[in-house]
């Protein structure tokens, strides 16, 4: 079994998919006719029903942002407790 290549699909492609399934044309042959993945597929239909954007942080929930928001915060903070540490330890020798 060979792996496929990643493909990359513009923004206008995307639109055209999800207007074709919209206009009534079948899941089925559009997956079969451009080779998407079912689950492409149905990400981009509920990306562009939900905020009209394939954006990822443009579909983000607000628990998902917070959590997002706080684990930079977590990060920051620990990294200034090392270095905090590290300056205990060098005052600390004087």
């Amino acid at each position: 079994m060979t792996k496929r290549k990643r493909r990359t699909f513009t923004k206008e492609f995307k639109e055209q998919i999800v207007q074709l399934h919209a206009s009534g044309k079948p899941r089925s042959e559009i997956i079969k006719e451009y080779e998407l993945t079912p689950s492409s597929l149905d990400r981009w239909i509920i990306q562009y029903n939900g905020s009209g954007s394939f954006e990822e942080k443009d579909n983000r929930t607000p628990e998902q942002e917070e959590l997002i928001k706080l684990r930079k915060e977590n990060q920051k903070l620990a990294m200034e407790n090392d270095i905090l540490k590290q300056a205990a330890l060098i005052m600390g020798r004087k």
